[in-house]
């Protein structure tokens, strides 16, 4: 009996090992972008996420039976972010149970709820964190985020100098911050954390919502991008990729569609499933299996969104991006030592 048990946990082991690489060569989901509530302190112009309207939330104990669930079935990679993923207040519960099942996880925030007792925590299991910052001017930070709270983000990252692992500060174009993304790129270096810089698209469902004072002119955002591309502040690697996937997505060019629904999946706090965050839900993980769910996924959708913007979500398009660019992605760095270069800090 004992020899069986051995070899069964052997054979197990050997099957948890393989299934993600097996998902991979079939195309189906290793990372599930996971918004832990659609709770939110910021009201930002360009999303158009249900927030703030009293929906259910699985508890800690459901999160924990789903994504169980999920591993088994060979996701690996977790995004965790919201709303604002650090107003639930069980959310260091739950960072901490996904680490223990053995997902590689990321804290995705608007950075204005850290503190040093809960990043001393997530120390602990290499959690990466992403901080979303679109300026450093207090007014257009206010006009963009529908909310006057700069100095708890400039405080948050404060905070996160000392911190070990992965840390990464994305910052959305739009032409209210048009002016101001050199200075945010790098600011983000200063503090030792990796820079990424996405597009604002508007009318993408609902993660586009059409705001007139963020909306620009293609050649005008473009021109932000090239700069940043011109200098050495994004490090080479798929975040660089992806600045010139928004290049020539402004520049009208043709990208490769997104990986959604393949590589990865979106849940929502109630247990939804989508292809992704700007897509219709598909089922429930509560009541439904992945694999049931995969089945209802509408592929055609997601060619259809992906044919109308670069994505400044990210999320969908990072696994296949990597897998077609493998030296790329062997190229990108997690950690990064802060420098010395100025910035300015306009309020």
């Amino acid at each position: 009996m004992q020899t069986y048990n051995l070899t069964r946990n052997s054979t197990m082991k050997l099957s948890t090992v393989l299934k993600p690489i097996k998902n991979i060569i079939q195309k189906r989901p290793i990372l599930a972008i996971f918004e832990a509530t659609l709770r939110c302190n910021s009201a930002c112009g360009y999303c158009d996420l249900p927030l703030n309207q009293g929906r259910y939330e699985m508890s800690r104990e459901e999160i924990l039976r789903v994504f169980s669930h999920l591993y088994e079935e060979g996701l690996r990679v977790v995004f965790v972010q919201g709303g604002e993923p650090l107003l639930r207040k069980d959310l260091p519960d739950i960072l901490d149970d996904l680490s223990s099942l053995g997902f590689t996880v990321s804290l995705i925030s608007n950075g204005t709820k850290l503190t040093s007792g809960l990043l001393t925590r997530l120390a602990r299991h290499s959690i990466s964190i992403s901080i979303s910052l679109d300026t450093l001017n207090r007014e257009r930070y206010r006009t963009i985020r529908g909310a006057d709270q700069l100095e708890l983000v400039l405080k948050g990252i404060e905070l996160l100098d000392e911190y070990p692992h992965a840390k990464y500060l994305t910052c959305i174009v739009s032409e209210v911050n048009r002016d101001d993304v050199l200075d945010v790129m790098r600011f983000a270096r200063h503090h030792g954390m990796i820079p990424v810089l996405g597009a604002y698209h508007w009318d993408i469902s609902r993660y586009g919502k059409v705001d007139l004072t963020l909306q620009y002119q293609k050649a005008t955002a473009s021109a932000v991008f090239q700069k940043i591309l011109e200098t050495n502040i994004v490090p080479n690697g798929y975040f660089r990729d992806y600045l010139h996937d928004n290049i020539r997505w402004l520049n009208d060019q043709e990208l490769p569609t997104c990986d959604a629904g393949r590589y990865s999946i979106a849940i929502d706090a109630s247990g939804n499933v989508a292809a992704c965050l700007a897509l219709p839900h598909k089922g429930n993980l509560l009541t439904s299996s992945l694999p049931e769910i995969l089945g209802d996924l509408d592929y055609g959708a997601v060619k259809q969104c992906s044919d109308r913007s670069s994505c400044n979500m990210l999320c969908s398009r990072v696994v296949g991006s990597n897998l077609r660019h493998p030296l790329s992605a062997l190229r990108t760095p997690t950690v990064l030592l802060p420098t010395t270069s100025e910035f300015s800090h306009a309020h």
